[in-house]
């Protein structure tokens, strides 16, 4: 006879393993239809780059790791790369990169390949890595309850529309929100039970953070922080003595130096290696003889990563746009507001469920309720490290989309973990109120679940009914609403209507006709008389804050993708500017990005991909701007 405890954890698996299947259908299905994004243009020819050419010159203000994972696939498939094309060779000096990577990354991505197959191999290891987040969060979950805790955590992830929109994307958030996960875990491993093999396990997890992304230097502040936070509120199994006490704090920060000098040498291997036949020529200065040349051979790893870091820094501190106001910089409530508007109502609910749940066992249970023996540090860790990475969200300057914040996400989930076993025990301990809190669970998991099934495709617009109604173009902008990954939308549009020129006015600077054929580059705050009783496709994210083309909503209208765009039937006659009904005044137009009204950046861009010759008239432009706002300072 079977008994229960193996049934019980066959369920549990194979429930596990069908929510993974469920999200690789759901983030995958929607992911392959979708049209290359705006950052995905950089880092897909960066990461193609890296393989082929063993050098870093593109996009040096995010590490390698991600670009280089979504790239094995096109390399091995035999993706086509030009180095003799005037993006590649102008992007060799200086900081000339930055421009040069988006004609480049263009060009591999849907001039020289198919940008259909192309995409969809490069975003399939990406795929992979989102399931592989699950699978951690599951485990980790597991380990913090019970495998129905890990369950919950598991439904609660592949349910968050942020990690089905951007999980399969060649980006870096997914990536740097995995190894941040892994090397918390590694971190609290290593602090219960220094040795070798936690060493290496927080190693190797410390440097995947750290080729992800930059901002996964936060973990530094982390481990400090976990350090004080065991001196002001002591873990019960801490030792008591004071000598003792010293002997164990000496040997775990021994290992952590260790662990932290393993990941940066792992990180300068990497660099290393990728950047081989990168010029050196920015290191000159070290002079030009065979020891010269080998020093800077050496230094090219930090050089680049230094490098990053200060284009990295310049680069953070953006205006913003959140609840129908525009800010100059980042605000502290935007990321609070964006989760609590792109969350499922039922994963909002479980999270005050879980508070109202641990206020009942604080009551009746012991004092260490919500922390299974043995998870003291691992509980410690995760909760402190939440409070670092969401109290740095809020103090950013940078706030631009809610992939930023993947990390506080992924550890709140996992907060869930442990209350199907604290419910458990307040049920064993005569709470009335248990079985009922229980099947809430239940129906929220499943509530959120059925959410996500219902916005398919559509995550990136996703919002919850706590909008209130109101469109999404009125209270964020960017990768929230769209971020040009809805060509498809706009091609299925206009085919279906049979029209045969479209007006498009798109959030990003890509060659638009490489999926809509029809489509004419627009600015919706410009029309001209000649754009009269035309259709126009026009991003959400153009409406109110990247143009300022409201008026547009005076007339014919259908929302594509879930409100990503909008398709409109332009009136016989154009109002005059300013007139009721008519496009704005000069005076009264927004900028894509935030950027100075001298130059408009979209159109030079757009122009950029589609030319390379431009970069160095475009160069000249952005240095001319730069310094006559330098004069006015």
């Amino acid at each position: 006879m079977i008994s229960e405890r193996p049934f019980a954890t066959r369920t549990q698996t194979a429930s596990a393993a069908f929510l993974l299947l469920l999200m690789a259908v759901l983030a995958g299905g929607a992911a392959f239809r979708e049209s290359i994004t705006i950052d995905e243009v950089a880092h897909l020819g960066a990461g193609v780059s890296y393989l082929k050419k063993l050098d870093l010159r593109m996009n040096e203000e995010h590490p390698p790791l991600a670009k280089v994972v979504a790239a094995i696939p096109l390399v091995v498939r035999g993706v086509r790369a030009d180095y003799s094309d005037l993006s590649w060779e102008f992007s060799g000096k200086g900081l000339q990169a930055t421009l040069g990577q988006w004609p480049w990354g263009h060009s591999v991505a849907v001039r020289w390949n198919d940008p259909y197959s192309t995409m969809f191999w490069a975003r399939m290891p990406m795929l992979l890595l989102t399931l592989a987040l699950g699978l951690a969060i599951y485990t980790f979950g597991s380990k913090l309850g019970n495998a129905w805790g890990g369950l919950l955590c598991l439904a609660a992830y592949v349910s968050t529309p942020a990690f089905l929109a951007f999980g399969p994307l060649v980006l870096t958030d997914i990536a740097v929100a995995l190894f941040c996960l892994l090397t918390i875990w590694a971190f609290a491993e290593m602090w219960r039970t220094p040795g070798h093999d936690t060493l290496l396990r927080f190693a190797f997890a410390l440097s995947g953070a750290l080729l992800s992304k930059f901002s996964s230097g936060l973990l530094l502040f982390g481990f400090l922080a976990f350090a004080l936070s065991l001196r002001w509120l002591p873990i019960a199994v801490q030792p008591t003595d004071r000598d003792e006490l010293h002997r164990w704090r000496r040997v775990r920060r021994r290992y952590l130096r260790k662990g932290i000098l393993l990941a940066a040498s792992i990180v300068y291997a990497v660099y290393f290696i990728l950047s081989w036949n990168q010029p050196t020529d920015s290191l000159q200065l070290l002079g030009h003889g065979f020891a010269a040349l080998v020093l800077r051979r050496l230094l090219m790893p930090p050089w680049i990563y230094l490098r990053g870091l200060v284009l990295f820094a310049i680069m953070s501190s953006r205006p913003t746009f959140i609840l129908g106001h525009a800010y100059p910089h980042g605000v502290w409530f935007y990321f609070p507001a964006l989760f609590v508007l792109k969350s499922t109502l039922a994963f909002l609910a479980l999270l005050i469920l879980a508070v109202g749940v641990g206020v009942v066992a604080k009551q009746k249970l012991a004092r260490n309720f919500w922390v299974s023996e043995g998870m003291e540090f691992h509980w410690r860790a995760l909760w402190v490290f939440l409070l670092v990475f969401v109290g740095a969200c809020m103090l950013s300057r940078l706030d631009l989309s809610i992939r930023h914040f993947t990390v506080p996400i992924a550890l709140l989930i996992l907060m869930l973990a442990p209350l199907p076993r604290v419910l458990e025990e307040l049920g064993q301990a005569g709470w009335s109120a248990a079985r009922l809190a229980t099947g809430l669970v239940v129906v929220l998991a499943c509530a959120s679940l059925v959410t996500a099934v219902r916005a398919y495709p559509y995550y990136f617009p996703f919002l919850n009914s706590l909008s209130l109604g109101r469109p999404g173009y009125s209270l964020m902008n960017d990768s929230n609403l769209d971020w040009n990954q809805a060509l498809p939308d706009a091609a299925r549009f206009v085919q279906q209507h049979g029209v045969q020129h479209v007006l498009l006015d798109e959030y990003g600077f890509s060659e638009p006709t490489v999926y809509v054929p029809q489509a004419e580059f627009w600015d919706c705050q410009k029309p001209a008389p000649a754009d009269a009783g035309q259709w126009a496709i026009v991003s959400a994210s153009m409406i109110e804050d990247g143009h300022n083309c409201v008026w547009l909503m005076n007339y014919p209208h259908e929302p594509l993708a879930g409100g990503s765009m909008y398709a409109f039937e332009l009136p016989a006659a154009i109002p005059a500017a300013g007139a009721s009904g008519g496009p704005p005044l000069p005076a009264d137009y927004h900028t894509f990005g935030g950027t100075p009204r001298d130059i408009d950046f979209r159109l030079m861009f757009y122009n950029l991909v589609r030319d390379p010759k431009q970069l160095q008239p475009v160069l000249d432009q952005m240095m001319a701007l730069y310094g006559r706002s330098q004069k006015k300072h």
